[in-house]
């Protein structure tokens, strides 16, 4: 799906928000590759992807970062 928009980088609160998850959650699905990765934004600042966020949701039970790359 294609859209004229560009992507949006999402802020951890905005996540955790439309996720519903915690952070400590959140942050460990990251690490086991069940959640999309944070980008880095600048030096001490990082930010997720909303069409990898929005991916995750369509599917959060069987989401891998694996399927999402190809």
């Amino acid at each position: 799906m294609t859209t004229d928009t560009p992507d949006r980088i999402l802020r951890l609160k905005t996540v955790l928000q439309r996720t519903g998850l915690s952070r400590s959650t959140l942050y460990r699905k990251v690490d086991q590759g069940t959640f999309p990765a944070q980008v880095q934004i600048a030096a001490r600042c990082v930010g997720w992807r909303e069409s990898a966020v929005a991916d995750w949701m369509h599917n959060p039970m069987f989401y891998s970062v694996e399927d999402a790359a190809r």
